[in-house]
């Protein structure tokens, strides 16, 4: 019950952000990265083009594959996903904020994906390849007359969320994991740490987060590592955020991640979900995802029901710090 009225309260007062709803175009793209591999894109977009059912990874959506990007003055929201995932797991979201306006792009983050985790604890890394994904389709994307290039916005989730963090200020004391395991060695990612701190190609110490001042709004769901910016870490942040935890957050129980966060940047819009878990913050699983990859599609609550308010409060959010 408690949900449903939550939902039904978020809904609503998001129920504007979803006011234009036009067609949305869909493709794929390479951008290229010096002296590295390629970063995989999937980008949507406004179109005048007709809409299809469209097979993307274990998923299908609705989209306008290859049609002509419409419009002008579009604000770019760039999407990371989290450890061991791709540039399709939040194309749901995605398409909503197309539909709504946007033009979104998401990469498959180099070495951090279901079949290749050689670069999963090179998470500092990651924000760079968002500047690479901003370069490339304000500069090089066929499209990129459509968007306007100073009203930038970023999603991230999990590993992601960490990334966008990053990206828009955030500096990490990446010292302090090693203490945080000591003292938690059967959270998640201490357990990956473990796993993977020994991959081959690994650096001896973290790379720099690069900073892209960009980037003017930021939605923030399920933060990885939040405990790695205290004290001051975040205090160069000075952008919007919209911050989602899950209440029932198994993979980053609180209170050493969103939480720590939110007490870093109290003024951020600040949203728990009740009664969900960590992976409740992606696309609602299809039966095929189900099947091959079950652990992160048991719900707790009714995923499809809550990503209709969680999008629309994201679009909304962007369409009020961006337009």
């Amino acid at each position: 019950m408690k949900l449903h009225i939550w939902l039904a309260g978020l809904a609503a007062l998001a129920w504007a952000g979803l006011a234009h709803a036009g067609p949305v175009g869909f493709e794929t793209a390479s951008a290229p990265v010096a002296g590295d591999k390629p970063l995989a894109l999937t980008i949507w977009y406004p179109t005048e083009a007709t809409e299809r059912p469209t097979p993307l990874a274990l998923y299908i959506q609705s989209v306008a594959p290859g049609g002509a990007p419409a419009g002008r003055g579009h604000p770019l929201v760039v999407i990371s996903h989290g450890t061991g995932g791709s540039n399709a797991d939040h194309y749901d979201t995605a398409r909503a904020l197309a539909a709504a306006g946007f033009v979104v792009a998401a990469p498959t983050h180099t070495g951090d994906t279901q079949g290749d985790r050689s670069r999963s604890t090179r998470i500092t890394e990651r924000p760079a390849e968002l500047s690479r994904v901003i370069d490339y389709m304000t500069r090089d994307w066929r499209g990129r007359d459509t968007v306007d290039a100073t009203k930038i916005g970023a999603f991230g989730f999990s590993s992601g969320g960490f990334t966008v963090l990053g990206a828009i200020g955030g500096e990490p004391d990446m010292t302090r994991i090693a203490r945080h395991c000591a003292e938690h060695p059967h959270f998640y990612d201490c357990q990956l740490q473990r796993q993977l701190g020994g991959a081959a190609g690994a650096p001896a110490a973290p790379a720099p987060v690069a900073h892209d001042p960009r980037i003017r709004a930021a939605v923030v769901a399920a933060p990885a590592l939040g405990f790695a910016f205290a004290p001051t870490g975040l205090s160069k942040v000075s952008i919007p955020v919209q911050l989602w935890r899950a209440e029932w957050d198994t993979v980053l129980p609180q209170p050493y991640y969103a939480e720590v966060v939110h007490g870093l940047l109290p003024r951020a819009e600040y949203h728990v979900v009740p009664a969900a878990e960590h992976f409740d913050f992606m696309a609602p699983c299809s039966n095929t995802l189900a099947k091959v990859a079950p652990s992160i599609c048991v719900d707790s609550l009714d995923r499809a029901a809550f990503h209709k308010a969680f999008n629309s409060q994201v679009v909304a959010f962007f369409q009020k710090t961006l337009r």
